[in-house]
């Protein structure tokens, strides 16, 4: 199973941007994805998840201005930007957790390799 994230690039302070991210490979069903970020000199941290259901969780620092959205059927996530501030400017991870088969055992979880998102002032 494979990860792969794109979207991102250079942008400046107020514009938008959209990241998305594909899984590929063989695995029976998506639990949930999710877009973290860690930016220069910083822990990464989250910044949105959703389940294959649709529920979601924000990052307080995002709310309002990021929206996060999963399409089960081709397995990808997408994180909708706006307002960019360069606060936001950071690299982004892309996390899905899946079932490898119909027995829901083990939970796994897997990471992309990132796409940096720049935020001009």
């Amino acid at each position: 199973v494979q990860l792969q994230a794109s979207g991102g690039g250079l942008v400046r302070a107020g514009g938008s941007l959209r990241l998305s991210c594909a899984a590929s490979g063989t695995f029976f069903s998506i639990h949930s994805m999710g877009w973290y970020r860690q930016g220069a000199g910083k822990q990464r941290e989250l910044v949105a998840t959703i389940t294959s259901a649709g529920g979601t969780t924000y990052a307080d620092s995002v709310k309002g201005q990021f929206t996060i959205s999963i399409d089960t059927a081709t397995s990808r996530v997408y994180l909708q930007m706006n307002s960019l501030k360069s606060e936001d400017t950071a690299v982004y991870y892309c996390n899905l957790n899946y079932y490898p088969d119909y027995t829901h055992r083990p939970l796994l979880s897997l990471w992309g390799q990132g796409t940096l998102v720049t935020v001009s002032s």
